[in-house]
């Protein structure tokens, strides 16, 4: 038996030889880094335009909805067509919206139904695109190669995540919010070269190609049977329910209004956040199988207490500190639950399973982002942060201990219960 060892190495070095991942990945860093900036401004005209909460939760909301009706739907569509061709339609709507509020905010007509509005009509797109770009990272390389690409995959993301949110402050100070619109607007024709280049996936059997036309229910079998995919979708619903809506959707209010800062210094602090997320994901690259359970562990105890944290600081620089933590810790987590998922998954069910996981991030989102902003104005900001750090820890907690070391173990040597309990799953 070889010793375990980490995915970090030649294999792993090696996706970034000239080919179709590495274009993906060029592409889509661009596309990262407008998006980013987007997000960035989004936020900080919301703040101009409201003092509530829950009116963020709401663009949230509407983000959200149509992702919980037509994720399933759109993991059918991307394991059963070509995903290139999903991918680009998808980026083409998502420019006519970033000009579109572009428009609106150059001509001071933006209002806050505008940006729910296309909030709700992005939410349809990203029902298509999330479950077709989890599914295509792992086409483009060998299976063995899986986690390392989705590594350096999550690692490219976060490091648009933190140049991104710094560019966007200081576009947006200069040039008002309506220039970061415009630039995510040009940035996704980055992305649609790139995709154009790649090869299209290879046929499978006439068996496969008809387990891929098959409902979207098999995602959901596939799921409930696999124990350990299963906690990671647990994981993953658990960070959207108590931490995502107190760090992004309620994020920019509590620095305009509780921490006092200016849309440069909210900028730094979305740059911060990019920070400890990219080094979560470049660090996902060094954890052996054996190891995984304990990281994540560690990162969830470290998550609630930078949470609890960021809830007490007055000054810049702690508030900057505690996110780096916070982003750091989600990172990890989310990055190896995605692996562990994508490791697992058969390859003809691949675009169902990553949309049962898309479900428990943007499905959620919407009830939770409403939940905590909601609780947000009933007790102040910084009690429901500490309330959902303290709800994070003991759910994360009690999954983690539930699935125990199972998590360590890699596909080649899952327990043959294991096996059979997935292959038992009625179709």
């Amino acid at each position: 038996m070889k010793p375990d060892r980490s995915p970090w190495g030649r294999d792993t070095r090696a996706l970034l030889r000239a080919g179709p991942f590495r274009r993906y990945l060029l592409g889509t860093s661009v596309s990262d880094t407008g998006t980013w900036m987007q997000i960035m401004a989004q936020g900080w005209v919301m703040s101009t335009l409201t003092d509530k909460a829950i009116m963020l939760g709401m663009v949230n909301f509407a983000a959200g909805l149509p992702m919980i009706f037509l994720t399933m739907f759109g993991g059918s569509v991307a394991d059963r067509f070509d995903k290139r061709k999903i991918l680009v339609w998808t980026q083409v709507v998502q420019i006519a919206l970033a000009l579109v509020v572009g428009w609106l905010i150059y001509t001071q007509r933006i209002q806050i139904w505008h940006i729910i509005l296309v909030a709700g009509l992005l939410g349809v797109a990203f029902a298509f695109e999330h479950p077709s770009l989890s599914a295509l990272v792992p086409e483009l390389v060998k299976r063995e190669e899986i986690a390392g690409a989705v590594a350096l995959d999550r690692a490219v993301f976060h490091c648009a995540r933190f140049v991104g949110p710094s560019v966007a402050g200081l576009v947006v100070a200069a040039w008002g919010a309506a220039a970061a619109f415009f630039a995510n607007a040009f940035s996704f024709v980055a992305l649609i070269i790139a995709l154009l280049s790649l090869p299209p996936r290879v046929p499978g059997s006439k068996e496969e190609e008809a387990q891929r036309a098959s409902g979207f229910k098999d995602g959901f079998r596939y799921v409930r049977a696999d124990k350990p995919s299963l906690a990671m979708v647990g994981m993953i619903a658990c960070m959207t329910i108590f931490i995502f809506p107190t760090v992004s959707v309620m994020m920019p209010l509590y620095a305009r209004d509780v921490l006092h800062f200016g849309p440069d210094k909210f900028g730094y602090l979305m740059a911060s956040a990019g920070i400890g997320s990219v080094v979560g994901a470049i660090g996902l690259i060094t954890i052996p199988h054996a190891r995984r359970l304990g990281w994540m562990t560690a990162g969830a105890v470290a998550v609630a207490i930078a949470v609890l944290v960021l809830s007490r600081v007055h000054d810049f620089f702690f508030a900057a500190g505690s996110l780096v933590v916070i982003s750091l810790g989600l990172s990890m987590i989310f990055g190896l639950s995605n692996t562990i998922v994508q490791e697992r998954a058969p390859a003809h069910l691949r675009g169902r399973v990553s949309a049962v996981m898309g479900l428990s991030f943007f499905g959620l989102m919407p009830v939770a982002g409403l939940g905590v902003t909601s609780l947000a104005d009933a007790i102040g900001m910084r009690t429901a942060l500490a309330a959902s750090a303290i709800g994070y820890a003991v759910v994360a907690l009690f999954i983690l201990s539930r699935i125990g070391g199972r998590l360590n173990a890699t596909p080649a040597t899952m327990r043959s219960s294991e096996v059979s309990e997935v292959a038992a799953a009625p179709s």
